[in-house]
């Protein structure tokens, strides 16, 4: 098989649709060209399509982590959310993953069929080879919008996102924001009720009404915009809940802990930065804590519209939300990002910095995390030019230091001599 598809790839080499057909050949086995034949080269096995799949590898517990929990907040969403300890026996579940698997797998489906679409016809447009990067996003896509977004709405915003936030700029590794945030983007302003208003997702009624008068949908701003609306509200789910993910949220983003352990293995592999992830959580529990201090000083009056998400602890904005999953999967996407070692660490810090702010102070809108992450990389480049030039400006003063002194050591010398 191997053989007949490479006597197909020498046949159609010459032609138009070429890249398609390279694309599918190299994504399933490996190409047969070198870099050179003899002589001294650097060895290594890490190509994009290796550094795309590493990626997918620790996107897929929180995808199929997401399936269960989909299930699982449908079923309890009508029976009543478990009041006992035995939450895995109504969270593992077939009903629960057939369920989630139905509406999550069309969301997969479309991102890849639509972004990759869009990719091969870009690469035969152009002539180059088809860039592994959509990997990655259309993986992205499924795991940070509601799992109701229609399928029409989404296959546009794909669109959008891929043309306008990459192939206008020139492909993989050359556009300035991040493709899965700009197609996030797009459907919050484009269809704001569908991302966090009154439609978003709560699949099952009890006796034709909606349970969505409380915090049960499952959007990603569920949560906190419940709080921002209802400033005496109590959390409503325990600590352990938020933390191993079973409460509402987007697809990917409710498991603190998988991301947690889905970034480390980013860490590990090299992929990702942990100077983004640590200044970025850094900056994010800085702006709570700030908040925090608001509130302890009395400084805000609890009928204020901020009192409730300014008084939420400082340390919980991680665990609910998508701050945590933009944080390790978005922030650190090595394109958009900052480049230069302490760019990372201004670039990070201000991306949790400003989430947090956002969450609190636009109610209507309290997960701030995307566009906190799309702004700085606006400023991403500009940030790594002046940590840039700051070292050339000190490189060329102790360069001048260094002219000067041996012209001056000799005639101290003379000095104590005579």
């Amino acid at each position: 098989m191997k053989q007949k598809l490479h006597e197909i790839k020498e046949r159609v080499k010459d032609k138009k649709w070429a890249p398609a057909f390279n694309a599918i050949h190299t994504f399933l086995y490996t190409p047969n060209e070198v870099t050179h034949k003899g002589g001294t080269h650097v060895k290594a096995v890490d190509d994009l399509k290796r550094t795309m799949n590493t990626v997918i590898v620790a996107l897929i517990p929180c995808l199929l982590f997401g399936i269960f929990n989909a299930g699982y907040q449908h079923y309890s969403a009508i029976e009543g959310f478990p009041q006992d300890f035995s939450i895995l026996e109504h969270f593992v579940t077939w009903r629960n993953f057939l369920v989630g698997l139905t509406t999550v797998l069309p969301l997969l489906i479309v991102s890849y069929g639509v972004g990759l679409a869009i990719e091969f016809v870009f690469a035969v447009i152009k002539g180059h080879e088809v860039e592994e990067g959509y990997l990655v996003t259309g993986m992205l896509v499924p795991l940070i919008v509601p799992v109701d977004t229609p399928l029409w709405m989404l296959a546009i915003a794909v669109a959008f996102g891929v043309v306008i936030g990459k192939e206008v700029f020139g492909g993989t590794g050359m556009n300035i924001l991040n493709p899965a945030l700009t197609i996030r983007a797009f459907l919050f302003f484009a269809y704001p009720t569908w991302m966090s208003g009154d439609k978003v997702w709560v699949h099952g009624a009890v006796d034709g009404v909606s349970k969505a008068g409380t915090a049960d949908a499952i959007s990603g701003e569920t949560i906190l915009g419940y709080l921002a609306q209802n400033k005496t509200a109590e959390m409503g789910y325990s600590l352990s809940d938020m933390f191993f993910g079973f409460i509402p949220g987007s697809v990917g983003e409710t498991s603190t802990l998988l991301i947690l352990l889905g970034g480390l293995y980013l860490v590990f592999t090299k992929i990702a930065s942990w100077r983004i992830m640590l200044s970025a959580t850094i900056g994010a529990l800085a702006m709570g804590l700030l908040f925090n201090a608001v509130v302890d000083f009395g400084w805000i009056q609890s009928y204020s519209k901020f009192y409730s998400l300014m008084a939420f602890d400082f340390w919980k904005h991680l665990i609910v939300g998508g701050l945590a999953f933009g944080i390790v999967y978005m922030a650190t996407d090595p394109v958009t990002s900052s480049q230069t070692n302490k760019g990372k660490w201004i670039y990070g810090f201000l991306v949790g910095f400003i989430s947090v702010m956002i969450r609190v102070f636009n109610p209507g809108y309290p997960e701030g995390v995307f566009l906190a992450i799309l702004l700085m990389n606006v400023f991403a480049p500009t940030i790594d030019h002046y940590v840039v030039q700051g070292n050339v400006k000190r490189r060329l003063k102790r360069a001048k230091q260094a002219k000067i002194y041996p012209a001056t050591a000799p005639a101290s010398v003379e000095t104590q001599t005579a």
